[in-house]
């Protein structure tokens, strides 16, 4: 939001011709709201990229190809770190910019660990025994954090087959990781946020991991009364393997609501280049999209290595579902896991369950 509203107060309406001005809502409202209601409202959103089905189901949003060239689209397509663009290209065409890059990393508050950063999650496991290491469950993130897994495993959710969410052994074996670290996980983050959990390893010392967390730039940072944080590159099954993790980040689409005119794509374009995303993005504490910025010595500087140290997680992010009925999707499949991991009931029934609920989901038909 910081990096936007200053573009936006930067804009003089007679030299740029163009006047902007960016509300905000809660993480939950970003991860949440109906996107209709959005498109209906705004002439520019800041959407996750499981919206997009939703979106275009609702003929909300303009699609990139009616506003920019092709050559335009693929050296975006070229530059952005991982698949953050890609993540937004739904049946057939792209339906936002990807202006911010993120994606579940390993957060760790380096004074509490005793020993080197986990790689993978049999080590993670092993420093749970020893030091506190938190879940993120809260809201979406159980269904969240249960796909990174099964991506680490080898399986990526509904990647293969569109139509199966998750095969047996592979989402049985990830829930009984997530059991074993639930069992211990600190009782006083259990329902918060990433924005809250981050905010508690800073503040104090009762986590001292986060193997799957939703990685904020800011928190690098020593404040009053906060201790820096460090981040490193999600856990993997294997040393050398793929670390498993599910894209976030965010795009701005383009309301079938909105005025377009020369200077707002110029303004677009703007926020795009590669001087904007290795300065004036991270200046205003916005984390860039292009790779070139991830890479940059004088962002990493600046920013604890953050950016070097989370590439490879970011490059190999588990992109989403996005048919019109995955954010309704996520709510209940997180409802479920959260469940699993305190009642007894065999975790075959569960995967069975998360197996209805994303079939239930999907409406014939859709791209996903």
């Amino acid at each position: 939001y910081n990096a936007l509203a200053a573009a936006a107060a930067a804009l003089d309406p007679v030299q740029d011709g163009l006047t902007l001005s960016w509300d905000r809502h809660s993480l939950e409202g970003f991860e949440q709201h109906p996107i209709a209601d959005l498109c209906r409202r705004y002439d520019l959103i800041v959407l996750d990229h499981p919206h997009v089905g939703e979106a275009v189901a609702g003929d909300g949003l303009l699609p990139l190809e009616d506003l920019f060239d092709a050559g335009e689209i693929a050296a975006w397509g070229r530059d952005v770190i991982g698949p953050c663009l890609r993540s937004y290209h739904y049946a057939g065409r792209h339906w936002a910019l990807p202006l911010d890059a993120a994606t579940q990393v390993m957060a760790i508050r380096p004074d509490l660990i005793d020993g080197p950063v986990p790689e993978t999650w049999a080590q993670v496991l092993d420093l749970a025994a020893r030091r506190p290491v938190a879940l993120s469950l809260a809201g979406p993130h159980a269904v969240l954090s249960f796909q990174s897994i099964c991506t680490a495993l080898g399986e990526p959710p509904a990647e293969a087959d569109p139509e199966l969410f998750v095969g047996r052994q592979t989402g049985m074996e990830a829930l009984d990781l997530m059991t074993r670290l639930a069992a211990t996980s600190p009782p006083a983050v259990a329902n918060l946020n990433p924005i809250g959990i981050l905010g508690a390893m800073a503040a104090g010392s009762s986590v001292a991991l986060c193997p799957l967390i939703y990685g904020y730039v800011n928190y690098t940072r020593a404040q009053p009364g906060h201790a820096p944080l460090r981040f490193a590159n999600a856990p993997r099954q294997q040393p050398g393997g793929r670390p498993g993790s599910t894209l976030g980040g965010t795009g701005i689409g383009i309301s079938r609501n909105a005025l377009v005119t020369p200077a707002l794509l110029d303004h677009l374009r703007w926020l795009m280049a590669r001087g904007t995303q290795a300065g004036f993005i991270p200046d205003h504490d916005g984390q860039p999209s292009l790779r070139s910025a991830w890479a940059d010595p004088a962002v990493n500087g600046r920013w604890g290595d953050f950016y070097r140290a989370t590439t490879d997680t970011l490059e190999n992010a588990f992109v989403r579902p996005r048919h019109p009925g995955a954010i309704a999707f996520q709510t209940a499949a997180s409802a479920v896991i959260r469940m699993a991991l305190s009642d007894r009931r065999p975790h075959a029934d569960i995967i069975d369950d998360l197996q209805s609920l994303y079939t239930a989901s999907r409406r014939p038909g859709m791209e996903r």
